[in-house]
């Protein structure tokens, strides 16, 4: 039963922060950027993400289950930074 608790909290507390991340990025670059720049500056701030992720993971050193972590920390960044190019795509027309 700690098995499960421990690895739910660890899924939380390395995937939340790099969603956070991301959408902080999101959030800036939409209040910064003009025009079309946030086409450069969004993946940028996912290659942010994508670092944080990593530093995350190996700040753990916990071994099992990193794939799993890592794929929905990636994905839920993905996620937020697409619904960021969308609604800044649509707010730029």
């Amino acid at each position: 039963m700690e098995t499960i608790s421990r690895r739910t909290r660890l899924r939380l507390a390395t995937t939340i922060p790099v969603w956070c991340v991301a959408l902080a990025g999101a959030i800036v670059v939409g209040l910064t950027v003009k025009g079309d720049g946030f086409l450069t500056w969004l993946p940028l701030v996912l290659g942010a993400s994508i670092l944080v992720t990593f530093c995350l993971q190996l700040a753990t050193r916990e071994k099992d289950g990193l794939v799993d972590r890592t794929m929905l920390s990636l994905s839920g960044s993905l996620v937020v930074l697409g619904i960021a190019t969308g609604v800044l795509a649509l707010l730029s027309l």
